[in-house]
């Protein structure tokens, strides 16, 4: 019989069984804000439920599970014939249920389906980043698809569906189907014009077989991919289907499965192709056109996905020192902790309030916001999930050296927080991104200072951020060299003018001091202490 030594106290309970988005806050203000009042009641009980479900401990678990038993590849089957198949936990394949169940490929299809989504996809990060992935890439696909009205009409339905089934056989015959994606190669990468993949042209018109491979393929899984290859009149887009209409399965040959520094539940690959019959999307030639629409909805889920990280990092924070007691009382009444708190707050609850912006400039859909997204998504991709890194790592050093320790579930959140910035276009990308936006769509600029110019007056400090951002634009000598400042700063003023408008004085006040006004250190925990930091995390706690 084991004996005990001491009574172990001022331990910490799990944050479990609570409501995510209910206890957010900022997150529920930007829907309440952004969802027509005749939908409010239903998106909020829906995504009140889809909170819970969140914070659930099952579910939690399944998250766990699905992160410690990461996907295998089976090249063949026992007779030695070619199958390809990726073998998931059944803890994963819970999750993606949960996840399409919930309508986070179905944005397309319902009324204010793309903030209803976002709050969703947001949340649903906060369990296991890992299948977001298949999630955001059928979601993205839809308007790619689109070019082609006939693809559109087959496979929109499918994309959209609320059913998850799992099972490889031809996509006519399921009722919810998953997509992934196939752009960059070996000699490449984020270059695909560099992209060698053939596709010749086969009898029936609108149909090639390719040759070739992809050099980073994730979800390999998933029922159809849109990929990139050279067709005779250029670079072109094309839908590959995992399994033909027939039954048979199509030849996608995964060479192996990628070793990850996070993102460990979701299955990337190296992928070849030797003969697989494709169909056109779009016109020949076109094809960095026709599938850029996928990606800009991607890179908005980039911006979701390192939200959903930061707010879940600054929750476990905040409530690793609300009961945790040190030096004489709680650590959260501490002022230097509260400082870092504070900060930290700030960082997440900018990112959500961003990023739901931009979920509602979708769901618009008018000149004006498409305009306004052109720039805006680029750059809030390569702020907001660059910040994600930091902010996670610090929230660990909250926790001391429990935060290091791979129970608590820190380690997973520093794991995954670069993905979000390498994936779909590293940060030089995107800046590069943002300067052809400013050099040749002069709409798009105007559309975002439209959009900082609604806070203009309400502080001062934000005022001075816009009028320098207007010099630093005025003077295009060695503007690529400057990128990257100049796309920060169109990211902060955003940001700060969406807090002014929307967020409480405090919060407010807080980020305009620090991220505008030039009162911060170059670590967290150094805001100015004559703001009111204890009401600015008491915001961000996680009580619903």
């Amino acid at each position: 019989m084991a004996r005990s030594t001491h009574i172990v106290t001022n331990q910490v309970p799990p944050l479990v069984g609570y409501d995510v988005f209910g206890a957010d806050r900022a997150l529920v203000a930007a829907v309440e804000r952004h969802v027509a009042p005749d939908l409010l009641d239903e998106a909020l009980d829906e995504l009140a439920a889809l909170g819970r479900t969140s914070g659930s401990a099952q579910v939690q678990e399944w998250g766990v599970l699905a992160n410690e038993n990461p996907p295998g590849l089976r090249t063949h089957d026992r007779y030695g014939h070619r199958v390809d198949e990726v073998e998931f936990h059944p803890s994963w394949h819970r999750l993606l249920g949960k996840g399409v169940a919930a309508g986070l490929t179905a944005a397309w299809a319902r009324p204010a389906g793309h903030v209803r989504r976002a709050a969703g996809f947001l949340m649903w990060t906060q369990v296991e980043a890992g299948n977001g992935c298949p999630l955001s890439m059928t979601h993205a696909a839809v308007p790619a698809l689109r070019t082609d009205p006939a693809l559109a009409a087959e496979w929109e339905p499918r994309l959209t569906s609320m059913i998850y089934d799992r099972d490889q056989r031809p996509a006519g015959e399921k009722a919810g189907v998953l997509f992934g994606m196939g752009m960059t190669e070996k000699q490449g990468g984020s270059d695909v014009r560099a992209n060698t993949t053939v596709a010749r042209p086969l009898a029936q018109d609108g149909t090639y077989e390719l040759t070739g491979h992809k050099w980073f393929c994730s979800a390999p899984m998933s029922d159809g991919f849109l990929v990139l290859a050279q067709a005779p009149g250029g670079l072109t887009c094309f839908l590959v289907p995992r399994v033909l209409a027939d039954g048979g399965r199509n030849v996608f040959l995964i060479q192996r499965l990628k070793e990850k520094l996070g993102n460990r539940s979701n299955a990337s690959s190296e992928v070849e192709f030797d003969g697989t019959w494709a169909r056109r999307v779009g016109d020949e030639g076109r094809g960095v056109r026709t599938i850029i629409e996928m990606v800009a909805a991607t890179r908005l889920d980039c911006v979701l996905g390192s939200a959903g990280l930061m707010r879940q990092a600054v929750a476990q924070a905040i409530h690793h020192c609300t009961y945790r007691e040190a030096f004489g009382g709680k650590l959260i009444d501490k002022p230097l902790m509260r400082n870092v708190l504070a900060d930290l707050a700030l960082e997440s609850e900018a990112a959500t309030t961003l990023g739901m912006r931009l979920a509602a400039a979708y769901d618009d859909g008018s000149e004006q916001e498409r305009a306004f997204l052109r720039l805006a998504v680029p750059a809030a991709k390569y702020w907001v999930t660059k910040r994600c890194t930091p902010v996670a790592v610090e929230a660990a050093e909250c926790l001391g050296g429990n935060g290091y320790v791979e129970e608590s579930g820190l380690p997973r959140l520093v794991r995954e927080s670069p993905l979000n910035s390498i994936w779909e276009g590293a940060g030089n990308v995107q800046a590069l991104d943002v300067l052809r936006a400013l050099q040749r769509e002069p709409e798009a600029l105007n559309a975002f200072l439209q959009e900082v110019g609604r806070a203009r007056g309400a502080d001062h400090r934000l005022d001075a951020a816009i009028k320098n951002l207007l010099t630093e634009l005025a003077d295009l000598e060695g503007i690529e060299a400057r990128a990257r400042r100049v796309v920060e700063r169109l990211a902060l003023v955003l940001q700060g003018a969406l807090l002014v408008r929307y967020a409480p004085p405090e919060v407010a006040d807080a980020f305009c001091a620090s991220r505008l006004g030039g009162d911060w250190g170059n670590a967290f925990g150094t805001l100015p202490h004559t703001l009111d930091l204890a009401s600015v995390v008491e915001r961000a706690r996680p009580v619903s």
